[in-house]
């Protein structure tokens, strides 16, 4: 097959978060809020690892895309996007102390990965695998950065949505909260499979870029005046 077809994919999903990355960075310089901030970073890295699989399948493996894909893609895009949910959740002492806490083994992680032996035979599918890294103590990183992010982002929409559910709040942020629950699960359903040699992330990848675009617009559809350009997160509702 066409190396530009395995492409397509990761194109897709890498321009749908590049456009959702610009319109949450455009919130933020509106607004100043610590959630679209974290969520504007970890978008970007959606789009940095979209755009390296692409980049992979175009012109052939490249170490330095390699580590730019496992670093942003892999380790720490949930960790970022949950990271703004916690801001949402969690009082902003707490959700201080946790962004140091991300910031430091973020640079712990990336001291890893850019300083990591690779296998570059070991990158002979059509997607891009964490096998390629031979050094031991990096691959294991990627569970702890993933599974923090994914139940602060999925947890964080899947709670704002059943409190508008409740209360009878607006159903477009309702609906827009199940989709970023659902967007926040794709990929990582996708990254599961991957880790035990099965295909999927590229596709989950894509799926989860759809979903959670679509979810940010509808949950800011309420709020949004009309023609706003960048959609609001899902706020969840504080006692």
């Amino acid at each position: 097959m066409a190396s530009w077809l395995h492409a397509v994919v990761p194109a897709a999903a890498g321009l749908t978060s590049s456009v959702l990355a610009v319109l949450v960075l455009r919130r933020y310089r509106q607004r100043r809020r610590p959630h679209h901030l974290f969520w504007g970073i970890g978008l970007v890295m959606y789009a940095v690892g979209g755009w390296a699989e692409v980049h992979r399948a175009l012109f052939g493996f490249t170490d330095l895309g390699f580590r730019l894909w496992y670093l942003s893609g892999a380790v720490l895009v949930a960790a970022y996007l949950g990271q703004g949910t916690a801001y949402l959740l969690l009082r902003p002492r707490v959700a201080d102390a946790l962004t140091v806490l991300l910031l430091a083994g973020s640079a712990f992680a990336a001291w890893r990965v850019m300083t990591a032996v690779l296998d570059p035979a070991a990158a002979q599918g059509v997607e891009l695998t964490g096998r390629v890294i031979v050094s031991p103590g990096v691959r294991v990183l990627t569970p702890f950065f993933n599974v923090y992010g994914t139940l602060l982002l999925v947890g964080g929409a899947a709670y704002s949505a059943w409190q508008f559910y409740r209360r009878g709040g607006s159903r477009d942020r309702m609906i827009g909260n199940v989709l970023i629950a659902a967007g926040g699960l794709a990929p990582a359903i996708g990254g599961t499979l991957s880790r035990f040699g099965l295909p999927g992330l590229y596709v989950g990848e894509l799926v989860g870029a759809v979903l959670l675009y679509e979810g940010f617009v509808r949950a800011s559809a309420s709020r949004a005046p009309a023609g706003a350009a960048a959609p609001s997160s899902p706020a969840v509702p504080r006692a």
